[in-house]
């Protein structure tokens, strides 16, 4: 697993043609049993928000966010949504709610931000661009999550990292999730990463997301849907298969 060095200042590796990675999840979560909605429309995209049911019935099912493409330069994320779609291997019990693309015109213009320049990740306090209202309305909608994945890549990184906010102290998943990733990817053991402390590709931020003045979607929903949100950041300049396999190690090892 070597470095490309294709990243100078910003990401300048593989990209994805977004519509077809889309109407691929789409076609085959119609065929595995999801039911699709779509919460917001622009330009031609539909975002879209899929959900299946747990297989085994339960009165209190575990609840599952996944969602990744909030940075049009993260092509990974939707491509571990397909993945994951396509390996069709969810626990029975649990019942997930996947978006598997926030931010699709930044994926088309091949650019971090949305069409007006805006980083979607940024914009979860006051929100201002239309995107992120329309996700935070279908977010409101919903009963709150056990768990909260969001998928990221990092294009400065030397490994794989993740992010844990877990307030309530939780039983973590971190450490399941980096030794299922350790396979497939380096991780980063730097002692900072980001400007924060880390340990073995963890980093467990001591903050309080009111004093923020940016939030990004996981400090909106550790505040309104879920007190155990997890941030896993690829590193952008591997391999893209590298990348898409360590998200899916992580994800399944989090369900698992």
């Amino acid at each position: 697993m070597q470095r490309l060095h294709k990243n100078h200042g910003a990401y300048h590796g593989e990209t994805i043609n977004i519509r077809e990675v889309l109407r691929d999840v789409e076609q085959l979560a119609w065929s595995c049993g999801w039911q699709p909605e779509v919460f917001h429309a622009s330009d031609g995209f539909q975002w879209l928000a899929l959900h299946r049911k747990p297989l085994q019935p339960s009165p209190k099912p575990f609840r599952v966010y996944l969602s990744t493409g909030i940075h049009g330069d993260e092509p990974a994320g939707p491509l571990t949504a397909l993945r994951l779609i396509q390996d069709n291997q969810w626990p029975a019990h649990v019942e997930i709610f996947l978006l598997p693309c926030l931010n699709p015109i930044g994926f088309a213009n091949n650019k971090r931000e949305n069409a007006q320049g805006v980083d979607l990740n940024r914009d979860y306090l006051q929100p201002q661009t239309a995107e992120t209202r329309a996700h935070i309305a279908w977010l409101e909608r919903q009963a709150g999550f056990d768990l909260s994945l969001c998928l990221h890549e990092d294009w400065e990184s030397h490994g794989f990292y993740l992010y844990e906010l877990n307030p309530d102290h939780k039983p973590s998943l971190a450490e399941g999730m980096i030794a299922a990733v350790t396979p497939v990817c380096l991780i980063d053991h730097s002692e900072i990463i980001e400007g924060r402390e880390a340990h073995d590709g963890i980093i467990r931020p001591n903050l309080d997301p009111r004093t923020r003045p940016l939030w990004p979607e996981a400090f909106w929903l550790l505040q309104h849907k879920t007190r155990l949100s997890y941030t896993l950041e690829a590193p952008s300049d591997f391999p893209l298969e590298v990348r898409v396999k360590a998200l899916v190690s992580a994800v399944k090892a989090a369900l698992a």
